[in-house]
This record gives C-alpha cells, structure tokens and sequence, in this order.
C-alpha cells in the first residue's frame, strides 16, 4: 500500500483553493488504495525557527524543555516523512514565496544527519526513494516567469532532502475574474488526476 503524506499550508481555510486541491487528490489517492496522512500546518502551526530552537535541533546534553519539546516535534515531522512514499505539497504562494507556515515546517525537517549529510562531494539528501507532489497555486500567473519563486525554492528543498522525483501542478490566475479562476481549477484538477502513485 502506497503511503501519502499531505501538507497543507494555506492560512484560508475554507476558502483555500490549494487545501481544495489537496483535498480532490487525496480522493483519487484513496480510490487507488492509498493510506493518506494529511497535516495542516496552518491549524496546528510548527515553531517559527530562533537560535534556541536551532541550537536544540542539534541534540546533545543540557537542553531547555523548549528545546527538547522542539526536538521531538521535528522527530515527529521527519518521521512522518520517512515513513510515506509520496509528499504532496500546498504550496499557495504569498507575496511570491511559500507561507510561513510551510518554511517553519522545512527548518524543521531540514536536518543535518537526518535528512541529509555532508560529504567529500557535497551535500547528499538521505529521503532517497520518494516521489513529491507541488500543488502551487497563485492569485496572478508565474509558472514561467521570473517571479516564480515556490517552485524552484521547493525543487531545490526536496532535492536537498534526497526527493528528486517531483510533480508539479499549477492554478493560476485565481485573483484574475472568475473565468480565469474556474478554469485554472478545472485544469488542475484534470492534472491531479493524471499522477501515478
């Protein structure tokens, strides 16, 4: 059974479009036999990263309950991501980058001889064997301009991590009239149903 894990991060709530598509492949997935774990990181938010916070991710002797709660949570979020095969994504975009809410869960998994390693060669991600799905949606169109930093940023992340095969799609336009809007949700949820576990 392939295993999903589904991270939303839009602060919208009912009224995220990305949370909407997620929700919409989370059915396809279920459909093909899929187990879904799905975590909102907008409702149950994960620490923004300070120095204590990092120095804490480190382990070691004498930390702070802060940290050692911190160090648990990011037990938590990179267990999660070792144990499932598939890693979608919601990665509405905000003042063209990625929400808050998504970069404070990416310092926490983004762990130096966790998810990752240092070598001779350079870096060398340790997540080897897993495919991730971006949902990127905007309220204007960016997916080959300049001003699309989510999904470089987030490609970059993943491969980081040792997760190279990845998925993108778009809906775009959702700020541009309703005709835009509906069309570019129709397109992506035609897309969505296109992946392959």
């Amino acid at each position: 059974m392939n295993k999903v894990l589904m991270l939303k991060s839009s602060i919208l709530g009912e009224h995220s479009q990305s949370s909407v598509l997620l929700d919409d492949l989370a059915m396809l997935f279920k459909d093909k036999g899929a187990a879904i774990t799905t975590r909102d990181l907008a409702l149950d938010p994960v620490p923004v990263l300070d120095g204590e916070l990092a120095n804490g991710l480190r382990g070691g002797d004498n930390l702070s309950l802060r940290q050692l709660d911190a160090l648990a949570l990011s037990d938590k979020l990179v267990a999660e991501l070792q144990h499932n095969d598939t890693i979608v994504l919601a990665a509405p975009m905000y003042n063209f980058m990625i929400p808050t809410q998504l970069k404070a869960w990416i310092d926490f998994i983004a762990r130096a001889g966790v998810t990752f390693t240092y070598t001779d060669k350079g870096p060398q991600g340790l997540l080897i064997g897993k495919k991730a799905v971006i949902v990127a949606s905007s309220g204007g169109m960016h997916k080959d301009a300049g001003s699309n930093h989510v999904v470089p940023y987030l490609t970059t992340v993943l491969a980081f991590i040792g997760i190279t095969d990845v998925e993108v799609i778009y809906a775009e336009g959702l700020n541009m009239g309703a005709d835009i809007a509906a069309s570019a949700m129709t397109n992506a949820k035609q897309a969505l149903k296109a992946i392959s576990l």
